[in-house]
């Protein structure tokens, strides 16, 4: 899916590792959420609340679950998923177009 339809869109960025990754939230009829963002070449660490999905729009990255000892890589139109309650890594040597999906 190129575009989202009859969606909200938060005007407030949300805005991290001093604006290195910044992302707007979307919000869509059924309750349900995703974030769209780009982030900048660097390492990166996260801690979900809920499981999500990245969808790589553009650019490489590489990503594991902090305690796994394996890198994966994902590249443009691939998906990953997080575990809930979890802190992963990512680290990127390109910009990186994303889209999150929050999983029920």
């Amino acid at each position: 899916m190129s575009q989202f339809s009859n969606v909200s869109v938060v005007k407030k960025a949300n805005i991290y590792f001093n604006g290195k990754v910044v992302s707007r939230t979307v919000l869509f009829p059924d309750g349900s959420k995703k974030t769209l963002g780009i982030m900048q070449p660097g390492e990166y660490e996260f801690s979900t609340g809920a499981a999500e999905e990245m969808d790589i729009l553009a650019g490489d990255l590489e990503w594991r679950v902090k305690g796994e000892k394996e890198w994966k890589k994902a590249s443009a139109g691939q998906t990953f998923n997080v575990p809930a309650h979890s802190t992963f890594l990512m680290r990127m040597e390109t910009v990186v177009d994303y889209c999150c999906s929050y999983l029920p």
